[in-house]
């Protein structure tokens, strides 16, 4: 039964509804109907709306189910109601294989690391051609067999020098009618050249390549580039970290080759042997130089740091002395042919100079009483050993320029000559008078030193080169710098081999007259950065570009072995 409150309640709205019809307030009337009947009107109301086009609607994208979690132990496979006997079981068989693990993991990290570290010990032949056919080592070996043991004897001062032009026009005009129709020719010729990765090609122009035939049995025709040739990892890793930066030819014996390294090392490399072996080891500091007295018994080596360093190849190699003659790298040495007692330098720091060893090896007496150091511990059947410390005496730059500027020192820097930029090459001729340099001021310059300014202790008179050659020698990052290098043969007019931007080999006089220009587009499309003369026959010149390609510029009618 309803209450009082609910029969006023329903009193008070019948009697609003009737004043709101009078006032013709229809919508207000429409909100005091009861819920019921205003669900009723908005439905129909919500009927009368017109009909819109109906869009298909996108179907829900169903979300992939990630894994259901598990615990560690159920996704080990481990039994959760597993006994305390068993576990104890099944944690020490994983202990163990852990350290099992462990230990194969630092065997094999320590495998990278010494195969990423220099080598030290004597290698044969076969351990440097590893990766060659043992018929391929002992075809290298009997290829040697053959060349020549003959020393190269140094030309008289004298020769060559005439106060006659025309004489010297003479034996250019000489020089030219051979050089100047040389080609790219195959001869019986071998060739070391060091590459970017530690390894020292061997090329036999001549030898029948191998003939290797294919899966249907048919061999393939005889390559155009003809030859044969061997690779020697002589230094180690095989990365950048080992390019040879030298690979001189001992003067006395010919069956002996010495090769530097950015690996901080020099090696000798022995084909009568057989075997290479360490001679000359230091730590961080890139070796730029070497070059050998004319008796094979003395070496000198420049380095990245400005220092030069003296090796008696006769004494133990820890018995080195280093002299710091630049406060920046010296990136080239050269010993005089004639005269060993003249060495000559040439540095970032743009000058060539002439040093006098004699006075720089009295500056060393003073520290000669130094003991030898004593060499690392070594463990037996390792071949990548610690480095044995070669420094038994070392004078810095400091002391060498009070010395050079003392009364005592006076004619040990016997000349300098500056230039506009650094100095990246200066070399000796086979007479020991001409001087031949190349700089990044794209020049080449010429000096000429009378005998007579030798036998003085008077420093050389500080001169202009007698002739300058523009010559481009900007060769950017990634190629060589191209260096000026004279023919050792000591029985022809003294000429040098340069490479050209061009893609040429250029030949010049000791005058500085362009004796020819060599060039083969149709088989020559690189800067030829490096080159060199034979040390005997004339007409032989090689050159080599940064890809690794190197050619033999000989005769095109002379089908002659050599």
């Amino acid at each position: 039964m309803p209450t009082e409150y609910e029969l006023e309640r329903e009193r008070n709205i019948a009697r609003n509804k009737a004043l709101l019809e009078q006032l013709q307030l229809r919508q207000a009337v429409e909100s005091l109907v009861p819920p019921k009947t205003k669900a009723k009107a908005t439905a129909k109301s919500q009927q009368a709306k017109p009909v819109q086009s109906a869009k298909p609607k996108r179907p829900r994208e169903e979300v992939a189910q990630g894994p259901t979690r598990q615990s560690a132990r159920l996704r080990q496979g481990i039994d959760p109601n597993e006994s305390p006997s068993k576990r104890k079981r099944r944690e020490a068989e994983l202990e163990e294989r852990r350290a099992v693990e462990a230990e194969e993991r630092m065997e094999a990290e320590e495998r990278a690391r010494l195969a990423k570290r220099a080598r030290h010990t004597d290698l044969d032949l076969t351990t440097l051609a590893e990766n060659e056919e043992e018929a391929d080592i002992v075809a290298l070996s009997t290829a040697f067999q053959h060349v020549s043991q003959n020393a190269r004897q140094m030309k008289d001062e004298d020769a060559y020098q005439s106060e006659d032009e025309g004489e010297d026009d003479n034996l250019v005009a000489e020089l030219r009618e051979k050089l100047e129709d040389l080609k790219v020719r195959l001869q019986k010729i071998s060739f070391f050249f060091g590459d970017k990765h530690g390894q020292l090609g061997i090329w036999d122009a001549q030898a029948s390549p191998e003939e290797v035939a294919d899966e249907d049995g048919d061999v393939a025709p005889a390559d155009q580039e003809g030859g044969r040739y061997w690779r020697l990892q002589l230094h180690w890793p095989a990365t950048s970290k080992s390019s040879i930066s030298c690979v001189k030819i001992d003067p006395i014996d010919s069956h002996n080759v010495y090769t530097s390294s950015y690996d901080c090392t020099i090696r000798s490399l022995s084909f009568t042997s057989g075997v290479s072996r360490e001679i000359f080891s230091i730590e961080d500091t890139l070796i730029s130089s070497i070059d050998l007295t004319p008796t094979g018994h003395e070496m000198w080596i420049s380095d990245a740091l400005g220092g030069v360093w003296h090796r008696d190849l006769r004494q133990d190699k820890s018995t080195t002395i280093r002299y710091g003659l630049s406060d920046q790298k010296i990136g080239c040495i050269s010993i005089n042919p004639t005269r060993p007692n003249f060495l000559l330098t040439a540095s970032n720091d743009r000058s060539l100079k002439i040093w006098d060893v004699r006075k720089l090896q009295t500056l060393s007496l003073d520290l000669s009483d130094q003991a030898p150091p004593t060499p690392p511990p070594s463990s037996p059947g390792n071949p990548f050993l610690a480095p044995v410390s070669v420094v038994n005496t070392e004078i810095d730059s400091d002391a060498v320029t009070e010395f050079v500027n003392s009364k005592r020192g006076k004619s040990c820097l016997r000349g300098e000559w500056r230039h506009d930029k650094s100095v990246s090459s200066a070399y000796w001729d086979p007479r020991g008078r001409s001087i031949v340099s190349t700089s990044y001021d794209d020049s080449l310059r010429l000096w000429e030193i009378e005998p007579a300014k030798f036998e003085s202790s008077a420093p050389f008179p500080s001169s202009r080169p007698f002739t300058r050659i523009r010559h481009n020698c900007q060769t950017g990052k990634w190629l060589t710098i191209l260096r000026a290098q004279w023919s050792p043969n000591p029985d022809v007019y003294p000429h040098f081999t340069i490479g050209n931007m061009e893609h040429s080999l250029d030949i010049y006089s000791c005058k500085g007259e362009l004796i020819t220009r060599l060039s083969d587009r149709s088989k020559i499309s690189a800067v030829q950065a490096v080159t060199c003369s034979h040390p005997s026959i004339l007409e032989r010149a090689v050159s080599g570009n940064a890809s690794g390609r190197c050619v033999l510029w000989a005769p095109f009618e002379d089908e002659d072995s050599s």
